[in-house]
Order: C-alpha cells, then sequence, then structure tokens
C-alpha cells in the first residue's frame, strides 16, 4: 500500500521539485499541497495523509507551530521538517512539537525516500546535514518529547491504563495508543516496563 505525503511550502518550485523527484515512486501517492497553513488545516478535516513534508517557514503561521497544532490534532499523522535551515534550535523546536524528522531542501531523492520510511516505521529521521547540526552541541542521548508525550509519560509511570490517560486529557484512547507507541519507538524499548525505566534514568519522570 502507497505511503500518501502532502506538501506544505510556500514555494511552487519547492513543491514541483519534490513532486517531480518522487512522482516514479511506486509507493509514494502524492494527496496534495497547501501553501499555507490555513489552507494545510482545511485541507486536513477532509482526509488524513500518512506523511506531511512541511515547511518551516510559512506566509501565514511558523511551520513549528503548525506542527505541533497538527500533532495535537492528528497524532497519527507523520511529519517531517522541511527547510533550507539547518539550526539547532529550528530542529529541536520542530521536533519537540511532534515532528518526526527533518530533511534540508537540499537532500537527495534517496535521502527524501528514507527519511519517509523511517518515520513511517515509528522512528526519528534526521538528513546527515541536520543531524551533524545536532551533534556540534548535544552529544545527549536523552529523546526529545512533545508537550503531550511528556504528560502521556508522567500518566503511564503512575500506572494509568489508556482509557484512564484518554479520560483525564480528553482525547480518545486510540490517540493516547499512538503516544504510547511513539514514546516506546523514541526510548526503543519494547514494553511498558522498559519505557518507564529508561525515561526514570534519564531523569523526565
Amino acid at each position: 500500500m502507497a505511503t500518501r505525503v502532502f506538501i506544505v511550502d510556500d514555494h511552487y518550485m519547492v513543491i514541483e521539485g519534490i513532486r517531480s523527484l518522487l512522482q516514479t515512486e511506486k509507493t509514494i501517492e502524492f494527496v496534495g499541497h497547501a501553501m499555507t497553513a490555513a489552507s494545510c488545516l482545511s485541507f486536513l478535516q477532509m482526509q488524513q495523509p500518512d506523511v506531511l513534508l512541511m515547511d518551516i517557514n510559512l506566509p501565514d503561521k511558523s511551520g513549528i507551530d503548525l506542527c505541533r497544532e497538527v500533532k495535537d490534532k492528528y497524532p497519527f499523522i507523520f511529519i517531517l521538517g522541511l527547510s533550507t535551515f539547518n539550526q539547532q534550535s529550528f530542529i529541536q523546536k520542530m521536533v519537540a512539537n511532534g515532528a518526526s524528522g527533518y530533511v534540508l531542501k537540499n537532500a537527495t531523492k534517496e535521502e527524501l525516500m528514507i527519511g519517509i520510511r523511517t518515520v513511517m516505521k515509528g522512528k526519528l529521521y534526521l538528513s546527515d546535514e541536520a543531524a551533524q547540526s545536532l551533534q556540534k552541541k548535544n552529544n545527549s542521548h536523552i529523546p526529545v518529547l512533545t508537550r503531550r508525550e511528556k504528560e502521556v509519560l508522567a500518566l503511564i509511570a503512575e500506572g494509568m491504563t489508556n482509557n484512564e490517560i484518554a479520560k483525564k486529557l480528553f482525547v480518545s484512547s486510540t490517540t493516547v495508543d499512538t503516544h504510547r507507541k511513539n514514546l516506546l519507538a523514541k526510548f526503543d524499548a519494547k514494553n511498558t516496563a522498559l519505557l518507564i525505566r529508561s525515561a526514570s534514568q534519564m531523569q523526565l519522570i
């Protein structure tokens, strides 16, 4: 089954460039594009793609803020940040707001495909330059968690079930399950017990 990809970027040449790069890939299905945050949110009300390629600079809203908004409403959508900038702060903010990866606009087709496949597995992907930018100042192995993931992690540590967490946070149990799976992937933990132990060792709970 093809991975449904949606592009959010205010430059038509970028949209067409990515589309032409990946159009021969049988595993990719383009479902559309948006040039503003508002039009992106309108599209998502009608249908949800598997992966959003999201520029961090949009005319009506920061892609960093849009990323958080999308992940709060649609936690099952994977977001790959898309930018010409590889500053550490941009990368960290995108990931903290729920992005599953960060790709520079000069990425090759192979890099983009690896990024899409990686995030579809629930893992974090950083293009080579983005990863190097983080490693320059940050050698920590502590995973970057979204605000919601931190809340879910704390409640998991208290021994609460998905249904109990869902009621407390006013979200569906499916949403909580998605957050739980994302947490397991970020901590590379096979089960909840290992997740709690790792988070405790890293002083995150």
